[in-house]
């Protein structure tokens, strides 16, 4: 029994403005309008025998995960379930948690993917998967690598060992290689002898458990522990935060793949990208006569080989070449496409300087909907709020500022101190500082209004949180 599991959650620190913490990388919308996170899952529903996919993801992105999941419309035909982190710690305790959590299922194989990777050729894929999944239920860690198209920097590489007989594109695995430079890239590519090392495993939930124990047992243990403490029948399944806090954080590579002996990688052309960088992204979109390739409104003069990508206005560029633009309301990047790579440094800088911009974009995703900041200045902020049907905000309360409530469209139910009541298009309500109040949407379409807030402080954690629908504190 085939059950992919899905880890969901990095942060793409090389992609922003585009991804953001609170926004990372497998939400992204490509030049077609779809998110990596629904291509994979999409992708991984359409493997034969496919009935269930796990998840694994922060808690902070549960609610925006299953959101994407249900614009696929594949809840008929496949069952979600989800294991939630309450923190970031690397791919080899992600891992486990998941294989704990299939480890009673009879015969299970696991398939573990990465949310942000794109495959382009479906049928090559379900054939390296079926190959995979032979090799699994031999027992072997099953690793998948790319063959090379170019002396890449940028991933890490798997040197094919002894072919294994029976199977035409697998072998054991020689050794696991490091980023190489460019010269020793150059190397690999012309021996025939590696492959890029994908990211993507294929294993039983017990084999890769026992291998773990062995290889990494301070790991092991520490997983363990947070697997008793975690109430396992609840669905999502939430990892104890305390305990899943202090277990060692480490990749699945160094961890076990490394160091394990009976691991096989299937060689396979599936048209793989793991669309780390904005250079790679500017692939997915087809270049012009002068090689600009060109997302959104964009005017190109005498400038040649550039990335743009425009959300909502004109980006105009003159005499340049080479260049990478990417214009979001609130952030604009403007690079050298040999430096894709450092764009992570810009991240580092704004998490130094405390700005807001390398975790929020101005639209913020909530459980409930969205928010926008309109505009904001000394002592006043305007958002745009957009609340789902059947949805409502917490039970809460400011110190520091009031608001002044216009519903735009759809009707608003709202708690404002002792009173309940309905607020309908155009009209408005006033909530005074100190006021316990809470916003819903009892209607079946969005509710959009306008939020007018007023006061000396407006940070967002000015609120005192009394009731909440969606566990926060």
């Amino acid at each position: 029994m085939l059950i992919p599991v899905i880890l969901s959650g990095g942060a793409g620190t090389r992609l922003w403005p585009v991804s953001r913490e609170a926004h990372p990388k497998p939400f992204m919308r490509l030049p077609d309008g779809e998110g990596l996170l629904q291509k994979t899952v999409q992708r991984t529903a359409n493997l034969p025998a496919v009935g269930e996919i796990m998840t694994i993801t922060n808690r902070d992105y549960y609610f925006q995960t299953r959101d994407e999941y249900v614009e696929t419309g594949l809840g008929a035909s496949i069952d979600f379930s989800y294991v939630l982190e309450p923190s970031a710690r690397n791919t080899a305790p992600a891992i486990a948690m998941a294989a704990l959590a299939l480890k009673s299922r009879e015969n299970a194989v696991m398939l573990v993917l990465p949310a942000d990777h794109i495959i382009e050729n479906q049928q090559a894929f379900s054939e390296a998967v079926s190959t995979a999944v032979d090799l699994a239920e031999q027992d072997y860690l099953v690793t998948f690598g790319i063959h090379p198209d170019r002396p890449e920097t940028g991933y890490g590489y798997i040197k094919k060992g002894q072919a294994i007989e029976g199977t035409g594109a697998a072998s054991l695995v020689d050794e696991f290689v490091e980023k190489p430079d460019l010269a020793r890239a150059e190397l690999y590519v012309k021996s025939n002898e590696y492959l890029w090392n994908s990211g993507m495993f294929c294993f039983r939930p017990g084999v890769f458990l026992d291998e773990l124990e062995k290889q990494a047992p301070d790991i092991f243990q520490a997983v363990m522990t947070c697997w008793k403490q975690t109430d396992s029948d609840l669905q999502p399944l939430e990892l104890d935060a305390d305990t899943f806090a202090v277990i060692p954080a480490d990749s699945i590579d160094y961890a076990v793949m490394e160091k394990a002996e009976s691991v096989a990688v299937v060689a396979c052309d599936i048209g793989w990208s793991d669309v780390g960088s904005w250079d790679s992204v500017s692939e997915l979109s087809v270049a012009d006569a002068q090689g600009n390739r060109l997302t959104g409104e964009c005017m190109m003069i005498e400038s040649n080989d550039c990335y743009v990508q425009s959300q909502n206005r004109l980006v105009a560029v003159l005499g340049m070449d080479d260049l990478v633009v990417v214009d979001t309301p609130d952030a604009l990047l403007i690079t050298d496409k040999a430096q894709c790579q450092d764009v992570k440094k810009i991240v580092q800088q704004l998490k130094d300087d405390r700005h807001e911009a390398y975790r929020h974009h101005q639209t913020v995703h909530r459980p409930w909907g969205t928010y926008t900041v309109l505009e904001e200045g000394p002592s006043f902020k305007i958002k745009r709020i957009m609340v789902k049907p059947g949805s409502s905000l917490s039970l809460q309360m400011h110190h520091h500022r009031s608001e002044h409530w216009i519903v735009v469209s759809g009707t608003a139910e709202v708690v404002n101190g002792d009173n309940t009541f309905l607020v309908h298009t155009n009209q408005s309500t006033y909530v005074p500082a100190g006021n316990q109040h809470r916003l819903s949407n009892p209607g079946i379409k969005d509710l959009v209004m306008i939020e007018v807030q007023s006061g000396e402080y407006l940070g967002e954690d000015d609120i005192v949180r009394f009731e909440d629908n969606y566990g926060r504190a």
